[in-house]
């Protein structure tokens, strides 16, 4: 039973509120890439669904960006760790790793021939290095900031310039290589400098900041040239970055304020104006955090908001010609519609996505949705998808318009889990202290107060309900009209992290901390175990789920791995290793495909081959 990797729905980028995110392109203008959690991203800049994953990190990555040559990657972490590695083989083999400052790396700069590097961040005792990219050899230092350093740029012709900007409200100004400090550039940015580049032909660099202030000066020498905008035509808020056109006539910026503005050189002006978000209304999400303009002949910029969502723009529009989104922190459900196949994930930051596994694209599900981590989802009836979060809220989705709808209904405490109830459109909530039914309206039917602690929950097709107890047992309850009574007690060896009841009732799979699996066969009210072979997770399993004939479960674990095993054949599993980076928090069957999300915010896809 073999399993292939079909394709990666990447995270979005990282983002933090009035902080600049920096983005990288390759040379071609193909790729591009950027930091989610401990990974790296190199996503297809045509068809966001491509990507590749960088997992060797294992703090925070902060920064990444491709050498001029196209052939490497350097990406910077949370610990002031500097990783090189190769771009353009699938393996992605890592070709050397530098402790650089004693803090988190915020920004890095490659010169022009591929061969040096420049990281700078938060560090105690530098905030800032020169290395060669091979060696680590030192090849100039970065002093004369007092605070924390935002950005970096090197001039990509000879003679070697290189810039930085600091939270001091200064830059500083380098000649090289060797880079060593010439200049310090005070009194005209007055709050921290978020943003620094130099133009691809090296004549220019551009500073911006908090104080919505843009500079240009001489690229050879570091000469104020001007004052771009402040104030009319300016940004009304902090500026986080900016990118230049590859012909070194115009750049663009963006900001807080909602916008990114495109500049002309020559005019010294404002040539366009992209905004965001409703008309004159403030929406925090819509903070433009990052921007980059690509290499490419159609002229494409992409810009980061705040939420994540990736921006691409044109000269012709004022609004996105696209908008690539999706999830930005871990995913913690996920849920496949029997009805219509479609995908829906969810978050710890609330966020509900609906994804088009054909382009591999998501959509955010429209609406007031959930402002806590998701904790599931069912399925009440044809089109409709119930989500439970820690806002202590069940809502009702509309499948097909990918839409919140109805009015929300309250858990009556922190739900842990929800389960689809027979084929009537109830489903099953679990609370800390409460199991709950709901009609296909969302209005309670049946409840009961629990006198012990619950995990997890699952719901047969027989009105049987499994709920797993902190004291190692399966509680059994039965609903009968408007009540629900524990008929059945089942002692587990250990507490049991995942239940699921077969299609049809007849089986139910457990899951424990450990990572090993139970199968009961159910009949006559009677638990049986049918085998306890299904044992090669090495850690706590988070989901388990049958495909819609009842032959096989898909489960995933902390340990990162998926198996897939099978009833006929206990002894035979598959395996996928390493699936998700942080562990695998839910899976599913989307026809004969597996998908799976995990800690590391991504939704994968998996090929699989059943035989037993």
């Amino acid at each position: 039973m073999p399993i292939t990797r079909k394709s990666i729905y990447a995270p979005q980028p990282y983002t933090t509120r009035a902080s600049p995110t920096h983005l990288s392109v390759d040379p071609k203008g193909e790729r591009l890439a950027y930091a989610s959690g401990k990974s790296v991203f190199l996503r297809s800049i045509d068809d966001p669904s491509i990507s590749t994953q960088y997992t060797a990190h294992t703090a925070i990555v902060n920064v990444a960006r491709f050498s001029p040559s196209g052939y490497y990657v350097a990406s910077g972490d949370s610990a002031g760790n500097i990783r090189v590695w190769d771009c353009v083989g699938e393996d992605m083999i890592t070709k050397s790793e530098f402790a650089i400052i004693s803090g988190p790396i915020k920004d890095i700069a490659w010169d022009g021939e591929s061969k040096r590097i420049i990281a700078v961040g938060d560090g105690k005792e530098r905030f800032g290095h020169c290395i060669s990219y091979d060696s680590g050899n030192s090849v100039g230092e970065i002093t004369g900031h007092s605070s924390v350093i935002n950005a970096v740029s090197i001039r990509q012709q000879r003679p070697y310039r290189a810039v930085t900007a600091s939270d001091d409200k200064t830059l500083v100004f380098y000649h090289g290589a060797p880079f060593k400090f010439n200049a310090s550039l005070t009194g005209n940015h007055s709050n921290f400098v978020q943003g620094v580049s130099f133009s691809p032909d090296g004549e220019y660099f551009v500073s911006v900041g908090s104080d919505r202030k843009i500079f240009l000066y001489d690229g050879k020498t570091g000469e104020l040239k001007s004052e771009i905008a402040y104030g009319g035509a300016g940004h009304k808020g902090g500026v986080y970055s900016v990118g230049w056109s590859k012909d070194s006539k115009r750049f663009v910026t963006s900001s807080a304020d909602q916008t990114v503005k495109l500049w002309d050189i020559e005019q010294q002006s404002n040539a366009h104006t992209w905004r965001f978000g409703p008309e004159g209304a403030p929406s925090v999400g819509d903070h433009q955090v990052g921007v980059i303009w690509t290499p490419r002949s159609d002229d494409t910029i992409i810009s980061l908001s705040l939420a994540g969502d990736l921006n691409y723009l044109d000269l012709s529009s004022e609004k996105p010609r696209k908008v690539v989104t999706g999830h930005q922190k871990a995913i913690t459900a996920l849920k496949v519609s029997m009805e219509t196949k479609t995908l829906f994930t969810g978050s710890y930051d609330g966020r509900i996505c609906k994804w088009d596994t054909k382009s591999g694209t998501a959509s955010s599900v429209d609406g007031k949705g959930h402002v806590g981590n998701v904790s599931g989802f069912a399925e009440s009836s044809a089109g409709t998808i119930v989500s439970v979060a820690w806002d202590d809220q069940a809502r009702k989705i509309d499948v097909n318009a990918g839409t919140f709808v109805g009015v929300p209904t309250a858990t009556g405490g922190q739900p842990k889990d929800i389960s689809e109830l027979g084929t009537n459109g109830s489903t099953v909530v679990l609370t800390d202290g409460s199991v709950t039914v709901y009609d296909k309206a969302l209005k309670p039917t049946a409840t009961s107060t629990l006198k012990f602690t619950p995990i997890t929950i699952s719901a047969s097709s027989t009105d049987q309900i499994a709920i797993s107890a902190s004291d190692s047992t399966i509680r059994i309850h039965t609903i009968s009209g408007s009540s629900i009574t524990e008929s059945k007690k089942i002692i587990t060896r250990s507490a049991l992290t995942a239940v699921s009841y077969s299609p049809d009732g007849s089986l139910l799979a457990a899951g424990d901390s450990s990572g090993k699996i139970t199968l009961y066969e159910v009949a006559g009210g009677e638990y049986k175990v049918k085998t306890t072979r299904w044992a090669f997770h090495t850690a706590r399993v988070e989901s388990i789920v049958w495909n819609s004939e009842g032959t096989h479960v898909v489960t995933g674990s902390l340990d990162s791995n998926i198996f897939v095993y099978s009833v006929a054949n206990p002894t035979k599993n598959i395996k996928a290793g390493n699936a998700h980076m942080g562990g695998v928090n839910a899976v599913g069957w989307e026809g004969g495909d597996v998908v799976s999300a995990g800690a590391d915010g991504c939704v994968k896809r998996w090929a699989v081959t059943l035989a037993g």
